[in-house]
């Protein structure tokens, strides 16, 4: 969509690129085969003050949008980061938001200076085993005492948690009323307590490189300053971060498709069987056309979801079609990558086993397809609610 873009968006295009690209596919693979984080291209992207990005410019970020980040998300994804590298960078982008949009001003200036730096590592801490989706039924609970809270419960698929120096973390301050269920939820940005917080890594298919828990929280003491907005609305302050995660995953799973067809094009074109390159044949040249379709038509809808978001105008019809269609355009593009491979797709050392990996989070994180339908039926539809 580069006939779209103003010339300071090209230019970080042009920029991410070159610095995501100066990180080979076999950096990617080796961090995948030793599930080691990414530190150097963290670093690298912090150097270049990329981190900061959404950070408001009285705070020491850039002060620029999500149709910014999204580009940059991208443009890793294309490199063949996959989300071992997108994750990483992906936390800078979004959790922070609700603390710029809501936070205290003296909340803002004690950490928001330090995320754009990179100097902060963010945990996420919504989802739990019990509740899944339905936010409403969490049960980690947030209790007065003092000039303060007092949390306990438990979280799952808390992403950075082995390394995070904070956490984003909803928590419940009033019993759950069933006339408005996601009333009583409180948001606080407090410090990763490892004393009263406990890790478990969780195992799982791709994205070695950056790690999943469990976590259990007993008795973290958080103080009333670490309060994101009012007591009580804390998921309506969040709700400022779930659309620009529903891009920014729109476009990380557009931009691993790209980067798979890249490579199984290049594939397609060299590799000769029965005396003709195999891309001569229409049996695989046209499931990678359609891939490349699929991934076109996914990147526009995330980049007028973002183009809307930043203007301040209802994004969530937009936000959530991008997360459905990224998510399926980018699975297909690695699916077919790795099918034009053949055998070969199956090996590490040809990249697209890694990439389909990574890519199938996307289907069902950080919702499903399913629920994004339902969404889509219900608010854009108008058609009876069906959970």
């Amino acid at each position: 969509m580069d006939f779209a873009l103003t010339e300071q968006q090209a230019l970080i295009r042009k920029e991410v690129a070159a610095l995501a690209r100066s990180f080979p596919l076999e950096y990617w693979l080796e961090k995948d085969r030793r599930a080691e984080y990414p530190e150097e291209f963290v670093r690298a992207f912090a150097a270049g003050g990329w981190l900061g990005m959404i950070v408001p410019e009285a705070y020491g970020g850039a002060g620029l949008g999500v149709t910014e980040a999204a580009l940059m998300l991208h443009e890793v994804c294309a490199a063949g980061a996959g989300t071992s590298g997108a994750s990483p960078l992906h936390f800078y982008l979004f959790t922070p938001l609700p603390l710029i949009r809501h936070g205290s001003e003296a909340l803002k200036r004690r950490y928001l200076p330090r995320v754009a730096r990179g100097e902060i590592t963010m945990a996420f801490g919504v989802t739990e085993p019990n509740a899944g989706t339905d936010t409403s039924r969490i049960e980690t609970r947030a209790e007065p005492r003092g000039d303060g809270f007092v949390v306990h419960g438990r979280k799952i698929w808390t992403t950075n948690a082995q390394r995070a120096t904070h956490i984003l973390l909803l928590a419940r301050t009033a019993p759950r009323d069933p006339a408005r269920p996601l009333a009583g939820l409180t948001l606080f940005f407090t410090p990763f307590d490892r004393a009263r917080i406990t890790v478990r890594e969780i195992a799982k298919l791709g994205r070695a490189a950056v790690d999943s828990n469990e976590i259990v929280i007993d008795g973290l003491e958080v103080p009333a300053e670490d309060v994101v907005g009012e007591v009580g609305r804390g998921f309506y302050h969040l709700l400022d971060s779930l659309n620009p995660e529903r891009i920014f995953t729109a476009v990380e799973a557009v931009g691993i498709g790209r980067a798979a067809l890249a490579l199984a094009t290049r594939y397609a074109r060299e590799r000769v069987v029965f005396g003709r390159p195999i891309g001569q044949n229409q049996a695989v040249a046209h499931p990678l056309a359609q891939a490349w379709a699929r991934l076109e038509a996914a990147e526009l809808v995330a980049l007028k979801a973002a183009w809307l978001y930043d203007r301040g105008e209802p994004c969530g019809a937009e936000a959530n079609t991008a997360k459905l269609l990224g998510a399926e355009a980018g699975f297909e593009a690695c699916d077919v990558a790795l099918q034009t491979h053949g055998g070969f797709g199956y090996a590490k050392e040809f990249h697209v086993e890694r990439l389909w990996r990574e890519v199938r989070l996307y289907k069902i994180a950080p919702i499903s397809q399913q629920m994004v339908l339902n969404y889509l039926a219900e608010h854009v539809l108008g058609l009876p609610r069906s959970y």
